[in-house]
């Protein structure tokens, strides 16, 4: 059988950078996929894009599908004989459903039980004639943000432009959105043309010569390999921004690299504010001397050639200017502010039309806090520094900078509290209790930035779920998943105990088990990511008081004793307490009541666990507090040997279900190890 190489390329108008490595990821997986679904043999998968395009090569198809020979099992003997040994109804039902008839059909035995058997064949097609499919792989590519276009129906990232489909040197025949696919495709926009391919293997060597570099990884090795040289030639530090340098690889087809300048006197403004407007605005990389200070230059990639490369840079250093110009303006007007009149400016900016305005928050966020400050045990001074912290911690959203460059909220709040007189660990805070800013981000390095950074996030996430804006499934607008993460991280690196029903209940919301869960499920990804088993993290979930530090430790403590052979019988002993405690209506225990000495010794040895486990949960040694359960072993097994819970008289059973029901409390302060599968 022979190969061909199979090309499908999607034209589309300039698509935005971020969208774009995962639209050709998602391009060559759905078409990976469904070569393997049509049993399709083929080789390599080469995946392309630029902002214009999406492409895959997959190289070596086969021309005709592998035919399908496979054994199909069908029903029991019995049933597929009636009593004249004649076919039933079920067995020539099974036969046709096979492609088959009923002569095809034999049977084997199967432990013990016969079963009729046919061999089912399906001869492979032409690959060509199941190629037109691809249309439907097209249009089921799925973006974060879709338009319309003309007189369509189909909603796309961008309107389609041109498809490319081929299957070696044969044109596939299908249309999207009523384009026809061809052999024809773009070169560069103003650099290169339309051209022509005769086979899906001269593809990126074609684009080539029409100044499109179609291989991402080449092009941002092109961009490395000339900031490296720029580098080396002026003696400069470039800082290699990996998401910034992702974003420029998006944005070019043929990249070149170039440089400009600006004005000294721009190096006033802080760095911050320079390397934003850089970065988030131009896409401009900063450029720094050997001892790490900015120089007045940047460094931009360009969509083209080499030609002409003083006239870009002019251009680019005239739009900088415009922006550094009105950030200067920015700085210096908010040098003039004060941030008790910025405070009373948050009253007239809603928050959210159901909860107020900014400064409804920040008074909500200063009592929280402070309820934080004090579970902590935080000393006077430091409550103090938390109070003024959490009263100005949105004074700069009112600045001219900040409105501006909202990327630089809290940065700049530092930054001008510090300036103004305000205590060094007061303006830390303010820029602190943004953090972590993202998943896995940087946490506050301040007791005072991380409880108003803890109580700032509390309030946003409990005061939603209390109007009932709570997120579901890729919806979640106001970042509360990310806030929640972000409050589980902060307790982590912490350690300060606080449990989940505690932050619910420093929220007003006691009663809310959806927010309870919405934390134990960012708990509970934190978990996972630790390897830890999954029903481990099921059993620590579900412990009573759930807080993240001891979740963490109790999990890697239970996924080390669950390797060890005596597990499985400690296990055993402390989930049977559980299940039979579900049925107690009371945790009074009468201990006059008791029949025999194993009821006795049990209680007993409840009684020292649970004083020891206090004692243990205070040193945050769990490990010790795991083997001290694990001491209740015998003593339980001993229990249900000679104690028959569900006795006749009503008074013993109450008093033994009450045992259980107090035992099984002491057993869930450290898990659920109900939820644990033992072998």
């Amino acid at each position: 059988m022979s190969n061909q190489d199979l090309l499908l390329e999607i034209g589309l108008e300039e698509m935005p950078a971020r969208f774009m490595h995962d639209s050709m990821t998602q391009l060559g997986e759905k078409l990976e996929s469904w070569l393997k679904e049509k049993n399709i043999a083929f080789g390599s998968v080469k995946l392309y894009n630029s902002p214009r395009r999406l492409a895959v090569l997959v190289e070596n198809v086969a021309e005709k599908q592998d035919d399908v020979k496979e054994e199909a099992k069908g029903p029991a003997k019995k049933i597929a004989l009636d009593e004249n040994g004649e076919w039933t109804k079920a067995a020539i039902g099974f036969s046709r459903g096979q492609g088959a008839s009923p002569e095809d059909l034999y049977f084997k035995d199967i432990k013990g039980t016969e079963y009729v058997f046919v061999q089912k064949f399906q001869k492979g097609q032409d690959t060509f004639s199941l190629l037109p499919e691809l249309r439907d792989l097209v249009t089921s590519l799925h973006f974060p943000k879709n338009m319309r276009w003309g007189s369509e129906d189909l909603k796309y990232i961008r309107p389609i432009k041109w498809i490319v489909a081929l299957f070696g040197s044969e044109v596939v025949p299908f249309s999207v959105a009523h384009v026809e696919t061809g052999r024809t495709t773009q070169g560069h926009r103003f650099l290169g043309k339309a051209a022509d391919l005769s086979a899906p293997s001269e593809y990126e060597a074609t684009l080539e010569s029409q100044f499109v570099i179609a291989d991402s990884a080449k092009r941002k090795q092109l961009i490395v390999k000339q900031l490296d040289e720029l580098a080396a030639e002026k003696s400069w530090d470039i800082p290699r921004d990996e998401d910034l340098l992702d974003e420029v690889n998006h944005l070019v087809e043929y990249p070149t690299v170039l440089f400009g300048s600006y004005e000294e006197e721009f190096l006033a403004i802080p760095e911050e504010v320079l390397v934003t407007t850089m970065k988030e605005h131009q896409r401009y990389f900063p450029v720094k001397d050997e001892n790490g200070s900015l120089l007045p230059y940047f460094v931009t990639v360009r969509n083209g050639d080499s030609r002409a490369l003083e006239n870009v840079a002019r251009g680019n250093e005239k739009v900088l200017r415009a922006r550094l110009s009105d950030a200067s303006f920015f700085y210096k007007e908010d040098q003039k502010l004060n941030i008790d009149e910025n405070v009373r400016k948050l009253e007239k900016i809603v928050f959210h039309e159901e909860l107020g305005s900014l400064g409804d928050k920040v008074r909500r966020t200063e009592a929280l806090a402070e309820r934080i400050a004090e579970v902590i045990g935080a000393d006077q001074e430091t409550v103090q520094l938390i109070k003024r912290a959490a009263h100005i911690s949105k004074f700069d959203l009112v600045t001219h900078m900040v409105y501006e460059f909202p990327e630089l909220q809290g940065i700049m709040g530092e930054k001008y509290a510090r300036m103004l007189g305000e205590k060094e660990e007061v303006a830390l805070a303010v820029n602190e209790h943004y953090m972590p800013r993202q998943a896995g981000g940087q946490t506050p390095s301040s007791i005072a930035g991380a409880v108003v950074a803890l109580a700032d996030k509390l309030d946003t996430v409990a005061s939603f779920f209390k109007i009932g804006v709570i997120p579901t499934g890729s919806q979640d607008p106001y970042g509360l998943r990310r806030q929640a993460s972000g409050i589980v991280q902060i307790l982590l690196d912490r350690n300060w105990g606080i449990s989940f029903k505690e932050l619910a209940a420093f929220a007003g919301q006691e009663a809310n088990s959806e927010l309870l869960e919405f934390f134990k499920q960012r708990l509970k990804y934190v978990l996972t990511a630790e390897n830890i088993r999954y029903d481990v993290v099921d059993a620590v979930l579900e412990s009573t008081n759930l807080e993240p530090y001891s979740a963490v430790k109790k999990a890697a403590v239970l996924e080390s004793a669950a390797a060890k052979p005596e597990f499985k019988e400690t296990a055993e002993a402390l989930a049977r307490v559980i299940s039979i405690s579900k049925k107690s209506e009371t945790s009074a225990i009468d201990a006059s009541l008791f029949e025999n000495p194993q009821e006795e010794e049990l209680f007993k040895a409840y009684e020292a666990c649970r004083q020891q486990i206090e004692t243990l949960y205070q040193a945050k040694d769990y490990e010790g507090a795991f083997s001290e359960l694990s001491k209740l072993k015998e003593p339980i097994e001993a229990y249900f040997d000679h104690t028959m819970v569900h006795a006749e008289d009503e008074r013993l059973k109450a008093n033994r279900l009450a045992q259980m029901a107090s035992l099984a409390e002491l057993i869930r302060s450290f898990a659920n190890i109900n939820a644990i599968i033992v072998k």
